[in-house]
């Protein structure tokens, strides 16, 4: 997707929710898809970083976006219902869903990790994903073509010791899209995929590897080109892909 140019109105008329738009990669995304047309609903559990967002988006004309809190942690199915029904009532149908939002916490081996711990990320990373879109699936079955992409990651497609209920969450994930996007393939216009960034200049990373040279690491705006055609028309027929970054 480097040599990916899309025009400027590329997902215009289409509303798009990402999920932890408030920084790293969904911040880029969210803006990279206003830019290009989108209504974006920015999804995430500290409003100032939202705030921010919006802000930026409409500084630089863009369609004005949505702020919709929630922390993904806590959030029960009637919460995700509701947000569903919100939708439906301000914007009638969803063209686009990125799952951009992860918890990593810690790196532990099996031995000692916490159960607590291990419910906690596998809530945010995996549950989160599975309720939040079988909430939107009607709003997505009315898009003329809608796009799902969940971000995924190497150590979820192969295993790598210590990363724990992240990579579990993961490797689910990758299951999630291939069964969601068999179950689409013949009824809807609906097509699902991962897409893996690779090592990427965020907090998770940080978080992960303390002691890296971030200047060794590309930021998420080369991602953008990826993200922009996985959510535009441009991808059409392409459907229970895991996709990563060349």
């Amino acid at each position: 997707m480097r040599d990916y140019h899309p025009p400027k109105d590329l997902l215009s008329g289409r509303t798009i929710l990402v999920t932890g738009a408030g920084d790293g990669i969904g911040r880029t995304a969210a803006i990279a898809f206003a830019a290009h047309g989108a209504t974006v609903v920015l999804l995430g559990r500290t409003i100032a970083k939202l705030e921010a967002v919006y802000d930026t988006i409409e500084a630089a004309g863009g369609v004005q976006p949505a702020i919709y809190p929630m922390n993904l942690e806590g959030a029960t199915p009637h919460d995700y219902g509701e947000l569903a029904e919100t939708l439906d009532k301000e914007f009638g149908s969803l063209e686009g869903l990125l799952h951009n939002a992860a918890q990593l916490r810690l790196l532990s081996r099996i031995d000692d990790y916490d159960p607590e711990t291990w419910y906690q990320v596998m809530q945010v990373n995996l549950n989160a994903p599975f309720l939040l879109t079988q909430a939107c699936l009607p709003l997505l079955r009315k898009a003329k073509d809608a796009s799902v992409v969940f971000t995924g990651d190497q150590v979820g497609r192969q295993a790598k010791a210590y990363w724990g209920a992240y990579g579990v969450a993961k490797f689910g994930l990758e299951g999630l899209m291939q069964l969601l996007a068999e179950e689409t393939r013949d009824s809807s216009n609906i097509r699902v995929n991962s897409f893996a960034p690779g090592p990427t200049r965020t907090k998770l990373r940080l978080l992960a590897f303390p002691g890296e040279d971030t200047e060794t690491l590309k930021t998420a705006d080369s991602l953008v080109p990826d993200y922009l055609w996985l959510m535009g028309p441009d991808s059409i027929g392409t459907s229970g892909q895991a996709l990563e970054y060349r």
